[in-house]
């Protein structure tokens, strides 16, 4: 398995722990463990560019999914994809949130990948499902550390 994560962001991020917290979503997904996916931890001004230029959308956010290929059994090795997260905007959302920023980046790593194997939370309904599973699956990593 291949989980690459790169930081071009100028911030301090969890890499090792964001790594181990993937391996251990994709277990919980269902996913084969030899699944290529990159995480990159970018700047505002570079997550801005890629927000506007993919989804159209003014400003920063919080982290962008690109998926590659879709698993069509389980258990098939394929190049999951992108997620891309912005340490800025996540820190400012942990104030809000009430958290620290590291259980905000495990949160938008784990929301990130949930995007590339197709949930969605455009409707209240999708919403409820994809953020619960989110908080599921990072509480229980939390347990195994």
């Amino acid at each position: 398995m291949t989980i690459e994560v790169t930081n071009s962001s100028g911030q301090l991020v969890p890499s090792a722990e964001v790594t181990s917290l993937l391996t251990f979503a994709m277990g919980e997904l269902k996913l084969n463990p030899e699944c290529d996916l990159n995480l990159g931890f970018i700047d505002d001004q570079y997550m801005t560019e890629l927000h506007i230029k993919w989804m159209d959308e003014p400003g920063s956010t919080d982290v962008l999914s690109f998926p590659m290929d879709m698993p069509e059994v389980e258990g098939e090795i394929v190049t999951l994809g992108d997620i891309m997260i912005s340490p800025t905007f996540a820190a400012a959302q942990a104030l809000t949130a009430g958290h620290s920023t590291e259980h905000e980046i495990y949160i938008l790593a784990t929301h990130g990948l949930l995007h590339i194997i197709g949930y969605d939370h455009a409707e209240p309904e999708e919403e409820k499902i994809m953020f619960a599973l989110q908080e599921q699956i990072v509480e229980k990593w939390k347990q195994t550390q």
